[in-house]
């Protein structure tokens, strides 16, 4: 009996046509190979199982085949050195690279390194690698592997030409089982093929892992049903099902469908996901453009579009919103339970209407009979008949950006605001006098320290008030500090005056201006001892006769 091979290594491509999903890569090195423009270090990333070594042992055996002639019988497994750098991360290993790279190849024009895992490499290690990478000889070419190409540090990627491998596409990987299986005379339908690449998530050496799994147990045949089982997935008929209850509303179903699938072995979670997916193959199945943004067999279009023309748009944006919200709360919530059923009863629950939002409150002397419906119109004016009704829009300050015109439209919005502020509270005009202002003004600076702003208060009560016109108070204060101080608190201050005034004309002005004084006050020490002295002569006569000092 032959001893078994898994798919992974068995169908392990060997020219740059067979590698699935990564035709743009593949092109570009098949062009630099061909132009003698590839470069001494390449770096090649991207998530597990895409084709990374792969296309770097196809590369190292292309390069020498390019020299010796395509027909050449050899293998070149002298010229291809691999080195897993998981085991093999430490500035020795490196220091033994190192040593190797500068012996030229027995056969052929090269010998490729191909440094698998490379991010696991200390920085020791990476940087024992750095001048070798480098200015390498002619003869050897770097080809660097990983997974996390984050953790690579800038000065080695600097040196290399990066390509980045993209997970291979659901039919991709599904086509490729295809071929596989019929090379194996295993009959499968498309639809568990389908489920498999999904499974594998970008990755084709899990996806022919699964499928040796799925072989192992199914022999020659292959079912959506045998695929669903062991593999812990759902099929795509639990979701056509659930959908067709939600939209029903039908509750109880809901209810029962839910626990029948629990009770089969899946995971809530999974099941809240998965249906938020199928939501949105439904979403992307009601037009004939986005129909291929389905990921999906071909077998199955139909069905998606037959239960797609059953629902609005709406209840799809709706419903994939309830589930992945509830998708990102499974794991803090208490009743893991509870949560999905509700997030199932409230997709089920959402109507058109529910879309709609409530109107806002107006009030009511915003409010005109003009535009009232005719109805209500007329009957506002029977039963109200001296009532002023207007209705105002409101103004919108929602306008972002930071350009002039979205500056000049929120001062436009602004001076609209006042005019409409102004033309519905009238202002008055009291007239007032000196006195009455600093009264009002004393009243203010007492309230602002009782409330502690004692600094405050202080420099209030220094300025000066006098009147320059009938409307207009100016605050003479003797420094530009206090001056700013007074400037802060001008709005309000102007405010309480207006409001005791009943005048809504009043501006301050703040001037730093001298204030003239007749004191003359005391700061320096010889200046306290000056004035002591012209008070009590005997101070100067201690001072000297005990050689006092200041």
């Amino acid at each position: 009996m032959e001893p078994f091979v898994v798919s992974a290594l068995k169908y392990r491509p060997k020219v740059f046509s067979d590698v699935v999903g990564q035709e743009s890569i593949t092109k570009t090195l098949e062009n630099a190979i061909a132009n003698n423009r590839l470069a001494n270090a390449l770096l090649f990333s991207g998530p597990r199982g895409v084709g990374k070594t792969t296309c770097a042992r196809i590369l190292a055996h292309k390069i020498n085949e390019q020299s010796l002639g395509e027909k050449a019988d050899n293998d070149f497994s002298f010229n291809i050195f691999e080195l897993d750098a998981a085991s093999n991360n430490s500035v020795d290993d490196i220091r033994s690279l190192i040593d190797q790279v500068r012996i030229p190849p027995r056969i052929g024009t090269h010998k490729v390194y191909i440094v698998d895992e490379v991010h696991m490499l200390s920085t020791a290690a990476f940087n024992a690698f750095l001048k070798t990478l480098e200015e390498p000889p002619k003869h050897a070419i770097f080809i660097l592997a990983t997974t996390e190409k984050h953790k690579i540090i800038p000065t080695i990627l600097s040196r290399c030409q990066s390509y980045d491998f993209k997970r291979i596409g659901t039919k991709d990987i599904a086509n490729h089982l295809k071929e596989i299986a019929q090379d194996q005379n295993v009959e499968v339908e498309e639809t568990a093929l389908h489920m498999i690449a999904v499974k594998a998530d970008g990755g084709l050496r899990d996806a022919l892992s699964l499928f040796d799994r799925l072989i192992s147990f199914g022999g020659n045949k292959l079912t959506p049903e045998d695929v669903s089982k062991h593999l812990n997935l759902l099929d795509f008929n639990s979701f056509f099902k659930l959908t067709n209850s939600l939209l029903e509303k039908d509750t109880r179903t809901i209810l029962l469908q839910l626990n029948d699938l629990i009770d089969s072995g899946f995971d809530a979670q999974l099941i809240i996901s998965g249906l938020g997916a199928h939501f949105r193959n439904l979403l992307v199945s009601q037009k004939d453009d986005t129909i291929a943004l389905l990921d999906s067999s071909a077998e199955l279009i139909p069905i998606y579009q037959k239960q797609a023309a059953k629902c609005s748009i709406a209840f799809l944006i709706e419903g994939i919103a309830i589930a992945t919200k509830a998708d990102a709360q499974y794991r803090a919530a208490n009743n893991k339970r509870l949560l999905i059923e509700l997030s199932l009863l409230q997709i089920a629950g959402f109507t058109e209407s529910t879309e709609k939002k409530k109107p806002s409150l107006i009030p009511v002397d915003e409010i005109k009979i003009s535009d009232l419906p005719k109805e209500e119109a007329v009957h506002t004016k029977e039963s109200t008949p001296n009532l002023s009704i207007r209705i105002e829009k409101p103004i919108s300050n929602s306008v972002s950006g930071l350009s002039l015109a979205a500056i000049q439209r929120k001062k436009e919005l602004k001076q609209k605001q006042e005019e409409i502020t102004k033309n519905n509270n009238p202002e008055s005009a009291e007239p007032f006098t000196l006195e009455d202002i600093k009264m009002y003004y004393d009243q203010y600076v007492v309230n602002i320290e009782e409330k502690g702003k004692k600094i405050l208060a202080s420099n209030l009560h220094i300025a000066a008030i006098d009147l320059i016109d009938t409307h207009t108070i100016r605050s003479k204060v003797p420094n530009d500090t206090i001056r700013r101080e007074i400037e802060q608190e001008k709005e309000a201050l102007l405010i309480f005056l207006r409001k005791h005034t009943k005048n809504d004309h009043i501006e301050l002005q703040v001037e730093v201006q001298e204030i003239e004084t007749s004191e003359n006050f005391i700061y320096t020490p010889e200046e306290k001892l000056e004035h002591l002295i012209s008070k009590y002569p005997a101070v100067a006569e201690l001072k000297q006769k005990f050689s006092l000092d200041l």
